[in-house]
C-alpha cells in the first residue's frame, strides 16, 4: 500500500510540478524525498532484528545437481525410503522422496561411500538431505507458472507507455481552466489495483486458490488489452473525420479520459499477479511501421490488438501449466 501510495504522488504531484514549473524543482523534489526516506530507514535499523544467513539456497541447488550427477548409475529400482538421507527432522515433516523429477533422488540416496568414520551420514556434495531435493524440485515445478508471468507482464508494461502517447495527443482538459499531464493518466492504473488489493484481501481472498485468482489476472489483462485496441481504434476515426493525419501536435477532439477504463482493468489484473519493452517496442516499429513518431499515421490498435492474442496464447499456455502443477501438500 505504501508502495502504490508513493506512486499515485509522483505520478500526480511531481509531474504536474514538472510540466508546470519546472524540471529542476521536480527532480530537487525526488532528491529530498529519497533523502529522507533513507535518513528514515537508517534511524530505524537498529530496532530490526538482524538475522544472520546460514547458506546460500544456490548453493544448495549446485549440490543437488552435483550429487545426482555423481549417482547418475545407481538404479533406484529397489530403493525404499529409508534408504535416503534425511538430515535433522526431515522424515518427521513428512518429507520423503517423491516420484516427480525421481532422478533427483539420487542425491539424497545413501551409499557406502558417504557413510562417515562412525557410521553417521553428513551433507556434502555427494549427499543432500531429502528436504533439499524436494526443494529443487518445487522449483522446477514452479518454473513454467513463472514464465507466464514474463508474458503477461510486458504487455502491461507495452501498453502503459502507448497509453501515455495516447493521452498526449488528446484533449485532456478537467474543467476549464486544469490539464491532465499525460504522465499522471497511470495514476488510475495504481488506483484501481490498491482498491483491488483491498477488496481481494478481505472479501476474495479465502474464496478463491492462488492458481485461479492469477487465471482471473489473466483473463483481466486480455479485456484490457481489447479494450485499448477498441478506443485507439475510435481514436483513429476521430483523427480521419477531421483531417489530421498528417498534423502532428494538434489535439485530437476526442477526451483522454476514454484511457481511463483500460488503465483501470490492467490496474484491477495486476493485482492477481520480463521481457525488455522497450526492445520489443524498437522490433514492432523496425517490422510493422505500426509505431511512427506521429502516431496519427501508425496503427496502435493493431499493437494492442498483438497484444491481446499474445495473452490469449499465454494464457492458454498458463492453463496448461496449472493443469499439471501439484500444490505443495500433494505427495507427488
Amino acid at each position: 500500500m505504501a508502495l502504490y501510495v508513493a506512486n499515485v504522488i509522483s505520478f500526480t504531484a511531481i509531474i504536474y510540478v514538472q510540466d508546470n514549473v519546472g524540471w529542476g524543482l521536480g527532480f530537487g523534489i525526488c532528491f529530498i524525498a529519497n533523502v529522507i526516506g533513507l535518513l528514515v530507514f537508517l534511524l530505524g535499523k537498529r530496532f530490526y532484528r538482524q538475522v544472520k544467513p546460514k547458506g546460500s539456497p544456490f548453493m544448495s541447488i549446485a549440490r543437488v545437481l552435483v550429487a545426482s550427477v555423481w549417482k547418475m548409475k545407481i538404479s533406484l529400482a529397489a530403493s525404499r525410503d529409508s534408504d535416503y538421507f534425511y538430515g535433522d527432522g526431515a522424515l518427521a515433516d513428512n518429507t520423503v522422496p517423491t516420484k516427480a523429477f525421481r532422478f533427483l533422488n539420487r542425491a539424497a540416496l545413501k551409499t557406502e561411500e558417504d557413510k562417515q568414520f562412525d557410521g553417521s551420514y553428513e551433507k556434502t556434495w555427494k549427499l543432500c538431505n531429502v528436504k533439499e531435493v524436494k526443494d529443487i524440485k518445487t522449483l522446477i515445478k514452479i518454473m513454467p507458472l513463472w514464465s507466464t508471468g514474463i508474458f503477461l507482464s510486458t504487455p502491461i508494461g507495452i501498453s502503459s507507455s502507448l497509453t501515455i502517447l495516447q493521452a498526449l495527443t488528446m484533449d485532456r482538459h478537467l474543467g476549464p481552466h486544469f490539464t491532465i499531464p499525460a504522465g499522471s493518466f497511470l495514476v488510475f492504473n495504481l488506483l484501481a489495483t490498491t482498491i483491488s488489493i483491498f477488496i481481494v484481501d478481505r472479501f476474495i481472498l479465502h474464496k478463491l486458490r492462488p492458481l485461479q485468482r492469477i487465471g482471473i489476472g489473466h483473463v483481466i489483462n486480455i479485456v484490457a488489452l481489447v479494450g485499448s485496441a477498441l478506443i485507439e481504434r475510435r481514436r483513429l476515426e476521430v483523427v480521419r473525420a477531421h483531417n489530421l493525419t498528417n498534423q502532428p501536435g494538434t489535439v485530437v477532439p476526442m477526451s483522454a479520459l476514454w484511457l481511463v477504463a483500460p488503465l483501470s482493468v490492467v490496474g484491477i489484473g495486476e493485482d492477481s499477479i520480463s521481457l525488455d519493452n522497450t526492445a520489443i517496442t524498437d522490433l514492432l516499429d523496425r517490422t510493422t511501421g505500426w509505431l511512427p513518431n506521429d502516431i496519427n499515421q501508425g496503427r496502435l490498435d493493431n499493437v494492442f490488438w498483438m497484444l491481446a492474442v499474445i495473452g490469449v496464447v499465454n494464457f492458454v499456455y498458463y492453463l496448461i501449466c496449472a493443469k499439471f502443477f501439484k500444490y505443495q501438500n500433494q505427495n507427488v
